[in-house]
């Protein structure tokens, strides 16, 4: 925003006050001053400065606010401004009329007036100085009259032509309301372009006819020409979400509704309509003014702020004139007169060193905690004049329950070779994820919803890095998910997610490179529940999200020894890998946090065995089966039948091939054997190996390799 510091000096004095002084006191008390610079204006140089006002503080969005701030800041007293002054006519007409009132919700505060006999929209000389000297080319018409409302008051005015109203309604009277449209609709704007409106746009209407968008701009159909004899004004206050989703949905942000994005406060809404009125009237003295529609929703009571002295000082800790060894810290005096240079009124209580702060209107929207008080304070003494100190801590603290078990997973998950990725929780509607959590009022489309699951942004990193030729990066994630049900009740909960494979390595030196298969990455996967000391089951996946994620026929879920679901794991489908440019023997998987913690809880307990002395007997057991057969159960034959000796059954290879027949696959198991008590001769593993051929060949019908 442009500021005249002519124009503020009508308003607090601060011809003699230095610029780079004032430059300094507005950076420190959160005013960004971007430029400051001279304009020459009928023959005269002024100084204007560039100021970005914080989202939070609307009150300072118009040479009135930005004035209230400088005098608080300097502590100079204000002048008489004609805009703050009440009117007893317009006071009177407001009151008579009350009983005619709209009702909506999106609407904090409605007045629409009806001037008549206007004859001359020439805006006056001095008013197009002010306007020139802040960036604004005036247009020598009722636009400058806006324009200024805007700049001195902070309040955006509508303006429309009401014989084109009458005109186009076919009648006298009309009603207003404001409501959202039943059906869609093309509406025609002031700026001579066409937007196309859905249900959920609000427009303020007459007698069922959209004459502006509200809040954000007017029709062109009823915009005021040169030829207006009378206006229907609209002055009102919408609710900043309304506004920011609508604009947001036509494509439209005009000065209007940034005004109404920022939470613009009621309070001297009025004042406001009524200076522009005063106005007016100065070239148009026969002007008549009739109050047509009112709405003001009563605005709670606001709770005074219990402000304690040793909170001020625990957050804004000693002066900088404090030495070593003594702390001083901001008065009591300095902070009563930063509360009064404020217009907060407070009532101290000494045995308990409280402030009880009521906070004016203006400045409800962003005061709402004794932190914001502290701020304040802060702002107006100037955290330069505080000391900066780093706070001393006895000790950093203990680990919880919590933090302890996400550091273990994460180092298993490491020990996998796996690194940890970092995702964003908004992300952008996919064709892959049906059903996503949307966000009311995103500000970017690429953010514009919550995700359900945390892997569709890993395949999106992997598959970016595999176009930077980066093609040997596996990861795994921490993150929420949400979801709803068909009661819209929305739930959050954290998961783990990991991505790997699809790098061919050597196993041995003499063979080719391969890929990572699907017995190998289900190996990897009970690796990270042997580590983590779960029991664990497999079952085929039937949740819904990961559909078109995983695989139809490699994947799985999984579940814990009390049929508590943990999660999916699975082969990325073929059509997501072809969409990513990604090799087709990638595997996901997608873990419950609480589902590992609790059961972990309850294993809380650790137990010992001894650890054997004696050596091992390693042995290979290659033989062609049935394609049908699971691994699970040769697995538990083998342990009921290899005596107390075979202690662990690995899987090796699983080989389908053109030596194999097309029903069945090769399988090459590793049996260990190893005793507690005793070394193991080779003779009598043998004897173990040939019973346990002979068992497979008579269950499974198994033809033993050599």
């Amino acid at each position: 925003m442009q500021i005249s510091l002519k124009w503020i000096d009508e308003v607090v004095n601060i011809e003699s006050v230095n610029l780079d002084k004032l430059i300094k006191k507005l950076t420190l008390g959160g005013f960004e001053v971007e430029k400051s610079s001279e304009v020459e204006i009928n023959n005269q140089k002024q100084i204007v400065l560039e100021i970005s006002a914080t989202a939070n503080r609307s009150d300072s969005l118009s040479i009135y606010g930005i004035s209230v701030e400088i005098a608080t800041l300097l502590d100079h007293p204000l002048k008489v401004a004609k805009y703050t002054l009440k009117n007893d006519t317009l006071n009177q007409i407001v009151k008579e009329k009350a009983k005619i009132f709209l009702d909506n919700s999106s609407c904090y505060s409605f007045f629409s007036i009806i001037i008549e006999n206007l004859k001359n929209q020439i805006s006056p000389k001095w008013m197009q100085e002010k306007l020139e000297s802040c960036g604004i080319i005036p247009s020598n018409d009722l636009g400058d009259f806006q324009n200024y409302i805007l700049l001195e008051t902070g309040y955006p005015l509508e303006i429309y032509d009401v014989d084109k109203i009458k005109l186009e309604l076919q009648s006298q009277e009309f009603i207003l309301s404001i409501e959202e449209l039943k059906n869609n609709h093309k509406f025609f704007a002031s700026n001579e372009i066409s937007y196309e409106l859905d249900t959920s746009i609000l427009t303020v209407q007459a007698n069922k006819i959209p004459i502006s968008i509200a809040g954000i701009i007017g029709s062109k159909t009823f915009s005021v020409s040169e030829y207006t004899t009378n206006l229907l004004i609209e002055a009102s206050i919408f609710k900043a979400g309304k506004i920011r989703q609508q604009s947001r949905k036509i494509g439209l942000r005009t000065e209007r509704s940034a005004r109404y994005e920022k939470s613009l406060s009621s309070f001297y809404l009025k004042e406001a309509l009524f200076r522009l009125v005063y106005l007016l009237r100065i070239a148009n003295p026969n002007l008549t003014l009739q109050l047509h529609q009112i709405q003001q929703i009563k605005e709670e009571a606001s709770i005074p702020i219990a402000l304690k002295y040793e909170t001020i000082n625990e957050i804004l800790g000693p002066l900088n004139s404090s030495s070593h060894n003594n702390c001083i810290y901001i008065s009591q005096e300095n902070i009563d007169n930063y509360l009064k240079r404020l217009n907060f009124k407070s009532v101290y209580d000494k045995p308990t060193r409280t402030w009880h702060v009521e906070i004016p209107k203006l400045r409800t929207e962003d005061i709402v905690r004794e932190i914001d008080l502290i701020e304040e304070i802060g702002r107006l003494h100037g955290f330069n004049n505080f000391l900066t100190t780093l706070p001393k801590i006895a000790r950093i603290g203990n680990e919880d329950y919590t933090y302890k078990i996400r550091k273990k997973i994460t180092a298993c998950l490491l020990n996998l070779g796996l690194s940890e990725f970092i995702n964003y929780s908004l992300v952008n509607k996919t064709t892959f994820i049906n059903n996503e959590v949307d966000i009311i009022n995103p500000l970017l489309a690429e953010c514009s919803a919550l995700r359900k699951s945390l892997l569709p942004n890993l395949v999106k990193t992997v598959g970016e890095n595999f176009k930077q030729k980066n093609l040997s990066i596996q990861g795994f994630e921490y993150g929420h998910v949400f979801s709803y049900n068909s009661k819209a009740t929305f739930s959050e909960k954290e998961h783990v997610a990991g991505i790997f494979g699809g790098v061919k390595t050597k196993l041995t030196w003499t063979n080719s490179e391969v890929s990572l298969n699907w017995f190998e990455a289900k190996g990897k996967i009970e690796q990270l529940f042997n580590q983590l000391n779960l029991v664990n089951s497999w079952k085929p996946c039937s949740d819904i999200k990961a559909v078109n994620i995983l695989h139809p026929y490699r994947n799985a879920e999984i579940y814990l020894t009390n049929e508590v679901r943990l999660g999916v794991f699975g082969q990325i489908h073929p059509v997501l890998a072809n969409k990513f440019n990604l090799p087709s023997e990638i595997y996901l998987f997608e873990f419950a946090i609480e589902a590992i913690e609790n059961e972990l809880q309850k294993n809380s307990v650790t137990f010992y065995k001894s650890y054997s002395l004696y050596p091992k007997i390693i042995k290979d057991l290659s033989f062609i089966i049935e394609k049908t057969i699971p691994f699970e159960k040769i697995r538990e034959i083998l342990y009921v039948n290899g005596t107390k000796f075979l202690s662990e059954v690995k899987l090796l290879d699983e080989y389908k091939g053109q030596s194999i027949p097309e029903q069945k696959k090769s399988l090459c198991l590793q049996l260990i054997f190893q005793s507690s008590r005793k070394t193991l001769e080779n003779k009598e593993i043998e004897i173990i190996i040939q019973n346990l051929q002979s068992i497979l060949i008579q269950k499974f019908n198994a033809d033993i390799r050599n």
